[in-house]
């Protein structure tokens, strides 16, 4: 159990598809490495143009893909504030400001490259039926890997985390997120015309095991039973539902990717920095309800996300190390 005493020595690199996602994957492990007074680095692949948006309040902005975008940017900008995490970067701009230092090309956009599910929720996604031109999806990796391979040999982590190569559920970016993000380490092992090359501590991908996606949902499911605030809030929904808690129920890619867990990160001491993260992110996150412990301990409590299906929010975050060549 790795708690905020116990860290790993050094920066945090931490590279997500979109906006949100920082929080709903990793909000935990950033929290906690920031409240140890330790250096974290968010790098954001995407802002988010394609996603839903929850509530009739902000509807307009889905579909105005520069609108949602610029809206999301500070969602994410208040999710950070809330999980004390001062340094963060758009990989486009990386990938621009090396351009304009190389003084070649025009500035570089890489944009949500949107999915489709291909399985129950819950479970699996896929790519969309159309992908925009300057989708992060056909952004060359060469590319976007080299912006972040320097950032790598500037910051010198001493973790870097992203997802495992499911990309988590299998968003397109998410996968993407994941390759851009191996390949840029390899090239930050060798040295640049400017820097020597890093190579870091270990790299973590973010997992869950299967048997706690399962009692998770157990156990969100068993207090839906019970009379109290979720049972309120269901009766408010017409559409909220709850995942299927049965052996059969589908699985998202992180928990089918066999890894050994190198590493848990006891959430609970900052699930206020989180719970402020998550509320931040109001286009993409609602029915948040924070339980006070009591007999579902590894359940923090739950939210949903624009398909109100409401899932378990964990007090324990899971990461496997990156198998090595």
């Amino acid at each position: 159990m790795i708690t905020e005493a116990s860290l790993p020595a050094g920066p945090l690199l931490a590279v997500h598809a979109h906006p949100d996602d920082e929080t709903l994957a990793t909000g935990g492990l950033l929290a906690t490495w920031a409240a140890a007074g330790q250096p974290v680095t968010l790098v954001t692949c995407t802002r988010g143009e394609r996603g839903e948006v929850i509530g009739d309040e902000l509807a307009h902005l889905e579909g105005d893909g520069p609108a949602l975008a610029a809206h999301r940017e500070g969602e994410l900008a208040a999710a950070l504030a809330a999980l004390g995490v001062t340094d963060h970067h758009y990989l486009d701009q990386l990938v621009s400001s090396a351009q304009s230092a190389a003084q070649e090309g025009e500035q570089v956009r890489y944009e949500d490259s949107g999915m489709a599910w291909v399985g129950a929720a819950g479970g699996q996604a896929g790519a969309a039926a159309d992908v925009p031109p300057r989708a992060l999806v056909a952004a060359p990796l060469e590319q976007a890997a080299a912006a972040l391979a320097e950032l790598i040999r500037e910051l010198r982590p001493a973790v870097v985390v992203t997802y495992e190569p499911g990309g988590g559920y299998g968003h397109p970016d998410h996968v993407r997120a994941h390759e851009i993000t191996m390949h840029a380490l390899e090239l930050a092992a060798h040295a640049s015309s400017s820097r020597p090359g890093h190579v870091p501590d270990d790299v973590w991908w973010a997992v869950i095991p299967a048997h706690l996606v399962r009692s998770s949902r157990a156990a969100l499911h068993a207090a839906s039973q019970r009379a109290g605030s979720l049972a309120t809030l269901l009766a408010q929904s017409s559409t909220a539902a709850l995942p299927d808690a049965g052996p059969d129920s589908p699985l998202p890619a992180a928990a089918t990717a066999g890894l050994p867990v190198v590493a848990t990160i006891d959430t609970r001491p900052v699930l206020d920095r989180v719970d402020g993260a998550l509320r931040a992110h109001a286009t993409q996150v609602h029915w948040i309800h924070r339980l006070d412990g009591g007999d579902e301990a590894e359940l923090a409590g739950w939210y949903a996300l624009s398909n109100d299906v409401l899932v378990p929010w964990l007090t324990h975050e899971h990461y496997a190390s990156a198998p090595t060549a």
